[in-house]
């Protein structure tokens, strides 16, 4: 049996995604018998990011600014405004290179049961900015689940009456992919939304 603080330790690493009893356990001994320094260095940038680390007042993606770096570029396109789920969705459409607009992070999608709804996503801030009149087309980026897609119906007919062009992204078989291999949902959404060439 472990020390009470080395249990508390394999506890305190539980918190993070994927990580159960076994891994919590390794990476705690890890970190005790092999890295020391590792650890102390996690200790003080989790302190840091934990104390630091907020929501920019523009996009609410995290940042320990104000306002975030992209918000900030006066290089985007603010007329082009991309509604994703998380922090990580800005990350991906960015390594793409293939987006130049600003964006607007909801940190999740509608979910009822959860006690998660507009307020909470922040779809009320979304609907001031929208009404500035700065932005000419709303992308809408949630995932394609059942939640990302009704979150994205919600946006969608709240901006039905303010003559917004709002946008979807495109859902289909991944480049590369094989039909076969494609789940029919998937595969059917592609179908519909072919595009004429």
């Amino acid at each position: 049996m472990f020390s009470p603080l080395v249990s508390e330790l394999i506890q305190a690493l539980r918190v993070l995604p994927g990580v159960g009893p076994k891994s919590a356990q390794r990476m705690a001994l890890h970190l005790l018998e092999r890295n020391r320094a590792g650890g102390m260095r996690l200790g003080d940038v989790l302190l840091q990011a934990m104390t630091d680390i907020g929501h920019c007042q523009t996009c609410r993606t995290l940042t320990e600014e104000p306002v975030c770096r992209l918000c900030a570029n006066t290089a985007r396109d603010r007329g082009l405004l991309c509604v994703v789920e998380s922090p990580a969705d800005v990350l991906a459409i960015e390594q793409s290179g293939s987006y130049r607009g600003l964006y607007f992070v909801l940190a999740g999608h509608l979910s009822p049961l959860d006690g998660i709804g507009p307020r909470e996503l922040g779809i009320p801030d979304l609907m001031e900015r929208l009404g500035q009149g700065e932005v000419r087309e709303l992308i809408l980026a949630t995932n394609a689940t059942v939640e990302g897609e009704a979150t994205a119906h919600y946006i969608r007919e709240s901006c039905r009456e303010s003559g917004l062009q709002v946008t979807r992204i495109a859902h289909g078989v991944p480049l590369g992919g094989e039909l076969e291999g494609v789940d029919s949902h998937t595969l059917a959404r592609a179908l519909n939304q072919r595009q004429l060439l």
